[in-house]
This record gives C-alpha cells, sequence and structure tokens, in this order.
C-alpha cells in the first residue's frame, strides 16, 4: 500500500491550487484573504451534520 507522500509525489504535475470559501456575516470569502488570527478559527473549526 502506497502513502499519502508517495502518491502526492505521483500526481504532482496534475494537481491545482483551489479556492476555499466559507460564510462570514451573510457573505461568501475565500478563506486566503483572512488574517493569522482568523485563518487559525477558520482550521480549528469542526464540521458537523444535523
Amino acid at each position: 500500500m502506497m502513502k499519502r507522500d508517495e502518491i502526492l509525489n505521483i500526481v504532482k504535475e496534475n494537481r491545482q491550487k483551489c479556492t476555499v470559501y466559507t460564510r462570514v456575516m451573510g457573505y461568501h470569502r475565500p478563506v486566503e484573504s483572512f488574517n493569522t488570527g482568523k485563518t487559525g478559527e477558520h482550521r480549528e473549526r469542526k464540521q458537523f451534520k444535523e
């Protein structure tokens, strides 16, 4: 079984950056435009299902 790093190295040329959006105060904003503190808060969020 291949490890995660080995798989990523094989398909490196096919990978592309994706933009992650989140809803903040009713607007959808890209996470990459957040400041350092807000980016950290976004990483700590937990996913849940209703």
